[in-house]
């Protein structure tokens, strides 16, 4: 069988007119002779009917005493009300499909409830209906673990759903449908003239995904790069083509133009919290105390830099006052600078290509723009700035690699 998955987020089967343009792509898909699977999420965002936090926000109503079991049952409902309304209408166009839960599609999970790791997909269910015929629609964002509970996939969890079966089932691509045309090389809320991106690699819509383009859930790449299931990011709104997501020796570009796209994208991550601890020279198992004592009471950290008399670090704001009081508890004093951003210049092409610091810090110094903090891979290189110069550093960025002209579409 030809199979491909579509996944449909929230703002895309949130209305009448939205749904309508879901039809118009499942139409499209089984006119191209494609056995199909669809993976919906709950329909629309905070503050529509069944939208995953306004069912969140009905437990509320005793306090936040909901149990993580009891928490993902309720969660899980809004796919369910998703998946039931897309059927309706395609029955009411004589398509023949089936409504799956996660679990009735054979995603098998551990027992973390509320942000469930996938185990193991066992589709046998899900191909049985294809077979038969029957377009698939499956309740994104959930899973089952293998005694029977209902769990949840966390955040972003539908694009997870959606590459995992498109990996169980060897599907030719998995398409996941948004309210973007595709990815960008900046927040177009930022930056007017950000271009849009024809083709990227894996390796770089992790990045972006992960340093805070919300287009697609890092996760969700990972488990495609894995198994290689090319992704296209696409507008439920438009038949264009959108981006597509893949290995670099797969995408269709000449060679001088693959070396000259060093950089393709500027991302951000607001309201971090940058950490200093400074002790004297000779002090070596500070370090360890005070990452032991974060990990010991659940914080993450990130953009760390490590030297004999200093280390700096963020953290998210709101976990920022903790952090401080943990330190504290250890004889050390923190020296806090609130309100940050990690803005991070991403691509393929950074590695052994020099230069490229170079024209991230000409670029913010002519903004007065202050690096607090840098760090750097092979695909991305990270700066820390002041908030409120976030958007100054993001567009001043965006110019200095004329991310503007990189347009493939």
């Amino acid at each position: 069988m030809r199979i491909i998955v579509q996944k449909f987020g929230g703002t895309s089967v949130a209305t009448p007119e939205q749904r309508q343009r879901v039809l118009h792509h499942i139409r499209k898909a089984l006119a191209e002779e494609y056995r199909l699977v669809v993976v919906v999420s709950a329909m629309g965002r905070k503050g529509d009917p069944y939208a995953t936090d306004t069912l969140l926000s009905i437990s509320k109503q005793y306090g936040d005493v909901i149990t993580p079991r009891e928490k993902d049952l309720l969660m899980s409902c809004g796919e369910i009300i998703s998946a039931a309304t897309i059927s309706s209408l395609l029955t009411k166009h004589e398509i023949q499909n089936c409504v799956l839960t996660g679990g009735q599609a054979g995603i098998i999970t551990n027992n973390h409830h509320t942000n469930a790791q996938i185990i193991t997909v066992n589709p046998k269910r899900v191909k049985h209906e294809l077979e038969k015929g029957n377009v698939v629609i499956v309740t994104g964002f959930q899973g089952q673990t293998t005694d029977g509970e209902i769990t949840t996939l966390g955040r972003g969890g539908s694009d997870t759903t959606a590459t995992a079966l498109g990996a169980a089932l060897h599907a030719e691509y998995v398409d996941i449908f948004t309210d973007v045309e595709g990815i960008m090389t900046a927040d177009p809320r930022i930056v007017e003239d950000a271009a849009q991106l024809e083709q990227v690699t894996y390796t770089e819509m992790c990045n972006l995904a992960f340093q805070g383009a919300k287009v697609i859930h890092p996760r969700a790449v990972e488990i495609a790069m894995q198994t290689q299931i090319p992704i296209r990011v696409r507008s439920t709104m438009s038949d264009h083509k959108g981006t597509l997501v893949t290995h670099l020796t797969e995408i269709d570009r000449p060679a001088s133009e693959v070396r000259e796209t060093t950089i393709i994208g500027i991302t951000q991550m607001p309201n971090v919290t940058q950490i200093k601890i400074r002790v004297n020279q000779g002090q070596y198992d500070w370090q360890v105390s005070v990452f032991k004592a974060m990990a010991d009471h659940g914080i993450s950290v990130d953009f760390i830099s490590v030297n004999p008399c200093e280390i700096a670090y963020t953290v998210y704001d709101d976990l920022a006052d903790q952090a401080a009081a943990i330190i504290s508890d250890l004889g050390l004093t923190p020296e806090l600078s609130r309100g940050c951003a990690k803005v991070s210049v991403v691509g393929a092409g950074i590695a052994g290509v020099p230069g490229v610091m170079a024209k991230i810090s000409e670029a913010l110094t002519e903004e007065d723009v202050q690096i607090l903090q840098s760090a750097d891979s092979h695909t991305t290189i990270w700066v820390l700035v002041h908030g409120e110069d976030m958007v100054k550093a993001i567009r001043a960025l965006h110019r200095k690699f004329n991310l503007h002209n990189l347009n493939y579409a």
